[in-house]
């Protein structure tokens, strides 16, 4: 409407349940898998309610401690689907696409993979599972990963702040 103003789309009702997500997120974590040396990682992750639409996008950028050099991006959507079952989606830069289902427990989210999709030159993961908990501001999470021959187990953790 002229002379209105900008106006902000509330977010879609069947969103309530995940407004714990909600914002930008900055922390630290750290990596580790048999086949790599362990490090450390900067993090800054957001979830944002689609414009009036049952859906979050998610994005996540890490960086190197010390230097600061790119390690890993990521971005996807979680959808909702009944009251205790979520959906996420995640495309990665180095050719991997995971589609997972997942439960919510009060500020708790358990990710299991669906189904992983590999470009001819990615590297070989067959299975991801994801752990996040929110405590306040506070967001703690694990991903476990089985890849290159590997059985299931944590590849990175990570504590993040709300900013």
């Amino acid at each position: 409407m002229p002379g209105s103003g900008s106006q902000v789309t509330p977010s879609h009702p069947d969103l309530a349940r995940l407004a714990f997500l909600f914002g930008t997120w900055k922390g630290q974590g750290s990596g580790r898998y048999p086949t790599i040396s362990p490090f450390e990682y900067l993090e800054e992750s957001s979830f944002n309610p689609g414009p009036g639409k049952p859906f979050v996008t998610y994005r996540q950028r890490t960086r190197r401690v010390g230097n600061g050099e790119p390690l890993h991006s990521e971005t996807g959507y979680i959808r909702t689907t009944d009251p205790d079952r979520i959906e996420l989606v995640i495309a990665q830069p180095i050719g991997i696409v995971e589609v997972h289902t997942g439960e919510i427990d009060g500020s708790r989210i358990r990710f299991r993979s669906e189904s992983v999709g590999l470009s001819p030159t990615a590297i070989e993961v067959s299975r991801v599972e994801r752990r996040i908990e929110v405590t306040g501001d506070t967001m703690r999470y694990q991903l476990g990963m089985a890849a290159v021959g590997q059985p299931l187990q944590t590849h990175l953790e990570a504590e993040l702040i709300r900013l």
